[in-house]
């Protein structure tokens, strides 16, 4: 039996905001196991358990940049370890002219973007320059590069904390200006089912399973209650699926049916998506000092 520690109590409790007792029993009754845990809470607490993929877990900001004609653009993640820096000018513009050069340059990775100029000085040395004068590391995460099917439409949220770059095909430009506000509020996975990772869905499936079996349900009817969660999931997380945030009588694929179009595909970034901050433990760090300090006597 794995030794269930404070820190890991509270690892889970942030992650979810399941109550302190609860966490703990979920990681004994899983021998450790986070990840198990955050399952086991979600069976007995429902969706309340379920908040880690909403936390933003670093600064920056999201920049993106789009042709005046709407058929080519880009979207970049620059990260900073403040709001305060993320805030500041210099830095906005950095990331503003990173997106610019994706779209015309076309880089293969964070390399080779940083190895692009800028005033004739390399993307890295601007950037190195910049941690010099603000005293704050910063980092490019990510960028995509989008050649259009049909044209492009941007949305910059929350102090560009949230952009999107989506591919509209046919209707208009208040068309897509919508359904580009619409991917920032409702955050979707996919554009379609096809696009959901399929560990999500076993996932899914799996508590949907327990719970049924928890409340009692036939072990008959398990797989059947399964799938009807999976497929309400479906609805939640992909853009086709969703009620329309402007009217949510119809779905987004009701809506451009009724438009002529089609969603060639989209783009959303989220700053600190997926990123655990660190979480500096000083008790734990002047231990581990002092037993440095000890070894190399």
């Amino acid at each position: 039996m794995a030794e269930i520690t404070a820190s890991m109590v509270k690892e889970l409790r942030e992650k979810t905001d399941a109550p302190m007792m609860e966490c703990k029993k979920a990681l004994t009754e899983s021998d450790g196991d986070l990840a198990k845990a955050e399952e086991i809470l979600r069976v007995k607490l429902g969706n309340k358990a379920a908040k880690a993929s909403a936390r933003v877990a670093a600064e920056g900001v999201v920049a993106t940049w789009m042709a005046a004609d709407g058929k080519l653009g880009a979207i970049v993640e620059v990260n900073c370890e403040t709001d305060f820096v993320a805030k500041n000018d210099d830095f906005l513009a950095l990331a503003g002219k990173l997106a610019e050069l994706v779209a015309s340059n076309d880089p293969a990775d964070v390399a080779a973007l940083s190895a692009l100029t800028i005033d004739g000085k390399s993307v890295d040395q601007v950037r190195t320059a910049l941690v010099g004068k603000i005293g704050e590391n910063m980092s490019i995460r990510r960028f995509v590069r989008i050649v259009a099917k049909g044209k492009l439409q941007q949305y910059i949220h929350g102090g560009a904390k949230i952009g999107v770059v989506i591919d509209v095909e046919g209707g208009d430009d208040a068309l897509g200006k919508d359904l580009a506000m619409h991917i920032a509020a409702t955050k979707p996975k996919a554009l379609d089912a096809s696009g959901v990772d399929g560990t999500l869905l076993d996932t899914e499936r799996r508590i949907a399973i327990e719970k049924a079996r928890e409340a009692g349900k036939p072990e008959a009817m398990l797989e059947k209650i399964a799938e009807g969660t999976v497929q309400k999931y479906l609805k939640e997380v992909t853009l086709l699926g969703q009620p329309f945030v402007k009217d949510d009588k119809v779905t987004v694929e009701q809506l451009l049916k009724s438009k002529g179009a089609r969603v060639a595909g989209f783009t959303l970034y989220i700053v600190g998506e997926g990123i655990e901050k660190k979480s500096n433990d000083f008790a734990a760090e002047v231990a581990a000092q002092a037993a440095a300090a000890a070894a190399n006597r």
